[in-house]
């Protein structure tokens, strides 16, 4: 016969043994549904990730259309575009495989296109400014611009060029193009003290693309400047023109921020206090914009590597997107192009998200339309 006490203990027993039981196929339900939860969280289907970028770009104002780089090959029919893919603060955004990429041209879409991602090396133009009409404010300018020079060099890989000018009062040629880093290192090092005289930032903008326009390939100007411009010939609305009509992309270090500063330490001093600073702030932003670049404003020259890899990474990085054309129009007829982003899964747009599993508005950079006799001759 059983015991009360006996029976009270089985029941225990029994208790603690379905408990037991119970615990495994508990904790294995957690486990499944926290993996549920993660798989939810990662890129799925034609969903691609990107590197998590900075909330806000590093260069001023907006941006403005850049070039794109369309050829044709009247022989074969094939069309080369390169193109920008970027977020809403202008970085490159990466990963897009080729069936992310449709292209219409005359809104038939183009079934054999082939999709690379090249780096192109670049012939940079150092345009420094390298003058002006105040000692204090020179001897600042020379050690800013010096460094600025420094720290460009070192940014540059073995396949770029450069090119260096320096200008006040008119501009001087201090090297032609070459791959010879070591001499340019030391060409900036040596820059020395600008001395007294104008600043004629205009003048020296319109002479510089006007050297530029011969250089083949992916090209651009450092433009090097507090964006103060003294007694130049030509207006602002003219070295806006040559900058808009160029094919050569502008960007920007502005010094406004750092000889900002300078000046208001020595605010005794009668040239500084006259400097309308903001207003040199909005010219260097503007050059860079009605060219395509951009425009930095730093507030100091310290560490200039960011921007640096930032300006290259915009200047030497495209997607490439080959097809031949399916067009029979002549070669002076224009022809409308149009690239999207797709999921090949489901036909509909292709979803980005970042390294946090945020979505990632894409952007892309690339005309409207082409004419295929000019597309030729590039």
């Amino acid at each position: 016969m059983v015991r009360g006490r006996d029976v009270c203990r089985i029941a225990l027993l029994s208790a603690l043994l379905l408990l037991a039981a119970a615990t495994p196929a508990q904790s294995l339900r957690t486990e499944t549904s926290k993996s549920k939860s993660q798989d939810s969280e990662r890129p799925t289907g034609g969903q691609i990730q990107v590197p998590t970028r900075p909330v806000e770009p590093l260069f001023k104002s907006r941006q403005g259309n850049q070039k794109t780089e369309i050829h044709f090959d009247p022989a074969t029919h094939t069309v080369t575009i390169k193109l920008l893919v970027q977020d809403p603060n202008g970085y490159f955004i990466p990963n897009i495989r080729r069936e992310n990429f449709v292209v219409y041209e005359n809104g038939v879409r183009q079934q054999n296109a082939t999709v690379d991602v090249e780096h192109a090396p670049v012939s940079l133009g150092l345009l420094m400014e390298f003058g002006g009409r105040s000692p204090g404010l020179n001897r600042d300018l020379g050690e800013e611009v010096s460094r600025a020079c420094q720290r460009a060099v070192d940014e540059l890989s073995q396949n770029d060029s450069m090119a260096a000018w320096k200008y006040n009062d008119n501009v001087q040629n201090l090297s032609g193009f070459s791959r010879d880093k070591l001499s340019f290192e030391t060409l900036c090092l040596r820059l020395g003290t600008p001395e007294l005289s104008e600043t004629n930032l205009y003048d020296a903008v319109i002479f510089t693309l006007g050297q530029m326009h011969p250089v083949n390939g992916r090209k651009a100007i450092l433009l090097i400047s507090s964006g103060i411009d003294t007694f130049s010939k030509a207006s602002y609305q003219d070295a806006l023109n040559a900058a808009q009509a160029s094919d050569t992309t502008i960007y920007v270090l502005g010094l406004v921020q750092v000889l900002r500063q300078v000046a208001e330490l020595h605010a005794h001093a009668g040239p500084m206090v006259r400097i309308d600073w903001s207003q040199a702030e909005k010219t260097l932003e503007e050059l860079a914009r009605v060219s395509g670049g951009r425009a930095y404003i730093p507030e100091n020259t310290l560490d200039l590597a960011p921007i640096y890899d930032d300006m290259l990474e915009n200047l030497k990085v495209r997607y490439v997107i080959t097809y031949t054309s399916s067009s029979n129009l002549d070669m002076n007829s224009p022809r409308t192009v149009r690239v999207e982003l797709i999921d090949p899964k489901t036909g509909g747009p292709l979803q980005i998200v970042d390294s946090n599993g945020k979505t990632v508005r894409a952007k892309i950079v690339v005309q409207d339309s082409y004419t295929p006799s000019s597309a030729s001759a590039r």
